[in-house]
Parts: structure tokens; sequence; C-alpha cells
């Protein structure tokens, strides 16, 4: 049985007699394929995924309980008679994915339907990972992990960031990653003062070098942060790598079934405010993580939703001083059906290389 179907089916709001998936990811977490052209059309008594032929014998093949129907030219005409068969007066759009000109087509399409917004509702199914999902992200994680111990023997002086990302890009793509979660991270020198940097085609600069990167496996995403050393780190630099990981391993110490993503924020920021690094901790604690690098729940200084199970979330504090270098660090955990597990097994003590 498809559990996420059911779920959608359980969850549909009254007086709605369907949902129409139109976001790739909902569509594949719904389904169990990943194609880029079609539709779910979820109702209370079926559900169906309707394709071209670019995808249909995938489709037939990887679908999970829907019935799986080729597009023909006439799609109003399909729609229609669909939502005849399944007494469906009433669909759900997603609203948060859909453009007004796209809108407009569904309009057009579903004369005759009443169409309401679904508001985030897929979203928020999935932000309750299941078993199974969490045992993708854990994968993804472990070929992160094998991508850093890889790294550590490929940086070298001649080396440069752009050279550093592309090696962990490339080493993931060849371990088994369907693709990276977001744009790989690599920057060094005072470049490591800037949270989101972007690569360089400049070779490594002494000092800290922070990575942040993560891959895709089966549709769910991981995400880790290292930061090392090229060269010798100095007492100051000591001092802030050090204060980062007792913020990072004590927020992670509190993670208990029912806290809080403001007080595990709370608990980082304040051993980092209470250090000579007032002030150099500007984002947010962590996020959470799934089929999107970033999701729900939040994990910042307001996030007042108790975690529980099914949750994934990342616990990510930094310190940057301006111009100067900067350093985080960042682990995944999951709230699981039998207690709390720190997902990432990678080291985080200090390296200098």
């Amino acid at each position: 049985m498809n559990m996420h179907l059911e779920k959608i089916k359980k969850n549909l709001p009254e007086g709605v007699d369907g949902v129409l998936i139109t976001n790739n990811r909902n569509q594949r977490w719904a389904s169990g394929v990943l194609f880029h052209d079609g539709y779910l059309l979820i109702t209370k008594k079926e559900s169906y995924l309707l394709t071209d032929s670019r995808y249909i014998e995938m489709a037939e093949n990887e679908a999970r309980d829907l019935t799986v129907m080729q597009m023909s030219g006439q799609r109003k005409q399909m729609f229609l008679e669909l939502c005849e068969k399944n007494d469906v007066k009433t669909l759900a759009f997603e609203d948060v994915w859909t453009t007004v000109s796209a809108y407009e087509g569904l309009k057009k399409t579903f004369e005759g339907v009443e169409l309401v917004p679904a508001g985030r509702l897929l979203e928020e199914l999935r932000e309750y990972k299941d078993e199974e999902e969490i045992e993708n992200i854990i994968s993804a994680q472990r070929i992160a992990e094998q991508a850093f111990d890889h790294i550590l023997g490929f940086i070298s002086p001649d080396k440069t960031e752009i050279d550093v990302a592309l090696e962990l890009e490339f080493f993931m793509r060849a371990h088994g990653a369907e693709g990276l979660s977001f744009d790989t991270i690599a920057v060094s020198g005072k470049a490591s003062a800037l949270p989101h940097g972007v690569p360089r085609p400049v070779k490594l600069e002494k000092g800290f070098f922070t990575m942040d990167y993560g891959c895709v496996y089966n549709g769910y995403c991981s995400d880790m942060t290292r930061t090392v050393v090229i060269g010798k780190a100095d007492e100051d630099m000591k001092l802030l790598y050090n204060t980062v990981l007792n913020a990072q391993v004590s927020a992670e110490e509190a993670i208990v079934e029912g806290v809080t993503g403001g007080a595990l924020d709370k608990i980082a920021r304040d051993i980092i405010d209470g250090s000579k690094f007032k002030g150099c901790f500007g984002h947010s604690l962590g996020h959470g993580v799934g089929m999107y690098i970033h999701e729900a729940p939040g994990v910042h200084a307001n996030a007042d939703k108790p975690l529980t199970t099914g949750h994934v979330i990342t616990i990510e504090p930094g310190i940057y001083v301006k111009g100067t270098y900067g350093c985080r660090i960042e682990d995944m955990a999951a709230f699981r059906k039998d207690g709390v597990q720190i997902l990432t097994d990678c080291p985080k003590h200090l390296i200098e290389l």
C-alpha cells in the first residue's frame, strides 16, 4: 500500500473531493516516480498519474497504487471525465507552486469544477518522514561523508576552491548520488567569513576552509558542513573553532522529543554570544531536510513548534568575523520511533592540512 497516497486522502480538507499535484517533488513523494511533465490527480475514490509518452513506460513500472494514463491532445476532456467518474466537484490545487498564468489555464481545463487552494497541504505531510525516508536521507549522508574522507587527501596548496568543489561533486555522483542537494560551498581564507560564499578560481588561502555540501539519494537530500584549516591554526582560530564546536555539540545534546527549534537555537546562540564573538552568528541554527534542502520544521529563534517523530533537522552554528575568516560545523539529526539519532557520522575535531 502506498502510505503517502493514503496520507493525502486522509488529510484532504473538509468539502474537498480531490487534489491536483503539479510540483515535481510532491509528485515524486506521492507516486514514487520522478517525472517532469504531468499531473497527479488524487481523489477519494481513485488516484491517477497522467503524463506524456516520454515518461509513460517508466510510470507504469514505478508508480505505486496509481492508475497511469497517457495524456492526449484532449487534456480537458480527460480531466473532466475523471472528475465526473470520481464525483469531484471541488478540487484543491497547489497554489503555492502555481503561477497566475497556470491558474488561468487550470480554470479553463477544469471548467465547472470549483478550484480551491491546497496551501501547504503536501509540504505539511512531507514534514514528517517515515522510516524509509529517513533511511534514504542516511544513504545520502553516508555518500557525503565518504566524500569528506576523500577530499582530505585531495586538498593541497595548488588546488583552487573550484577544484575542491568539483571533486566533492564528482565523487558523490560517482558513488551513488543522483544529484546535489544545493550548490557546493567551498571557501577559504577571508572568504570563509561568507556563510554562503561561492567557490572561486583561486588557490586555497591559508586559514579556515569551509565546505558545505550534500547530495541527493532516491530523492532525499543530505547536508553537512566541515571547516578545516589550511596550514596551522593560531590561538584565536582555535578559540573560534572550539566555540563553534561547543555550541554545536551542546545544541545536539539537548535534542529530545518535544524540544523546540527556538530552544535549540538559544543554546547555541548563548554560547557564541557569551564569547568574544558575540554577534558573529547571524543565521538560524538549522532547518528541516527532506526532498528539499530547506523545509519545515524551522530551527531558529522564533521556532516554537515541538520537534517530534519524523522530523529531520540540521544543527549548524557558525561564527563569521567580517573581512577575516569564519567557521561552521553542521550535522543532521532525526527524530525516529525509537528516539533521536544524530545521522552524521563524520569527524568534527579541528583538522589542520
